[in-house]
């Protein structure tokens, strides 16, 4: 039988797979090919980006650098939580060497497809790989991994209490977890619940608070914020403008969806302003860290 988490993993699981396949999708504030590389970089990504294939930076829908503020070392394992065309996976492969070891997990088969072609371009196939897996059952072996990163995923999973659990489980002692993702705060009803904001990033966050509260249950310590950015109104009509849903992509607007990049457009009559100054304050991205005892 299909539960409610089915459909959501499903649909966000297609709407990348369209964001990858279709020129011009993107996600949390869709782009057109050519401005890509631009929104990558002020997503705090700087000169890592040098030398990384072309496709693996184009195709990034991320909204952070969760390696930023890292201490990968040489020889490190690190795993990748929804990995995507695999930019933080060559970005970590560059800190490990070919001494360690980095994972990508992703469920989508074109991602997975796009990655290890990335991999392969950046000549990093034997010590970089992708695995196909849900974030909440993570295809590793407990207490194997130094480092567990992340880039605006965990807030699409409908059961993030199980993602949490599953990255004090793979961590070894003392291992760590740095990630970026959106949390929200007291986000209006109408706006999470608006058919128009159905494929937005938002609509799975849950608050800072909870979030942190969740890694500690989970039996992870030291929990901080390491980077707080609070989106301002020109930064939330782009991700509201871009994941407007026109009239055929409503049946799939009632299955919900979380942070997938949208195929649709065209903003018809809703006023982005105005949904834009009723979310003000209230989303922003974050860096986290927390460390397995």
């Amino acid at each position: 039988m299909t539960t409610r988490q089915d459909e959501i993993r499903s649909h966000v699981s297609e709407s990348y797979t369209r964001a990858v396949t279709t020129p011009g999708a993107g996600c949390c504030g869709g782009m057109q090919p050519a401005q890509k590389g631009v929104v990558v970089r002020s997503a705090g990504y700087g000169r890592e980006l040098n030398d990384l294939p072309a496709d693996a930076v184009e195709n990034s829908f991320g909204c952070g650098n969760p390696l930023a503020f890292s201490e990968v070392r040489e020889g490190d394992t690190v795993i990748d939580l929804g990995s995507g065309a695999g930019i933080d996976l060559l970005i970590a492969a560059k800190k490990t060497g070919p001494t360690g070891r980095v994972i990508g997990i992703d469920m989508t088969d074109a991602m997975i497809e796009r990655a290890r072609g990335n991999i392969a371009a950046a000549g990093v196939s034997d010590y970089v790989e992708v695995r196909k897996g849900l974030i909440e059952s993570l295809p590793v072996e407990s207490g194997t991994v130094d480092w567990v990163i992340s880039n605006c995923v965990i807030n699409l999973s409908p059961e993030k209490d199980r993602v949490f659990a599953e990255i004090a489980r793979v961590l070894k002692p003392g291992g760590r977890m740095l990630v970026s993702d959106i949390v929200v705060e007291n986000l209006p009803e109408e706006l999470r619940r608006n058919q128009a904001l159905y494929n937005s990033c938002v609509a799975g966050a849950i608050s800072e608070k909870d979030y942190l509260d969740g890694l500690r249950q989970a039996g992870m310590t030291d929990v901080q914020v390491r980077t707080r950015h609070i989106y301002d109104d020109v930064q939330l009509e782009a991700l509201i403008e871009s994941e407007i849903v026109e009239p055929s992509a409503a049946p799939a607007a009632k299955s919900g969806g979380c942070c997938a990049p949208s195929c649709c457009g065209g903003s018809g009559d809703v006023d982005v302003a105005q949904m834009a100054r009723r979310a003000r304050g209230k989303i922003a991205s974050i860096s986290v860290y927390a460390r397995k005892s």
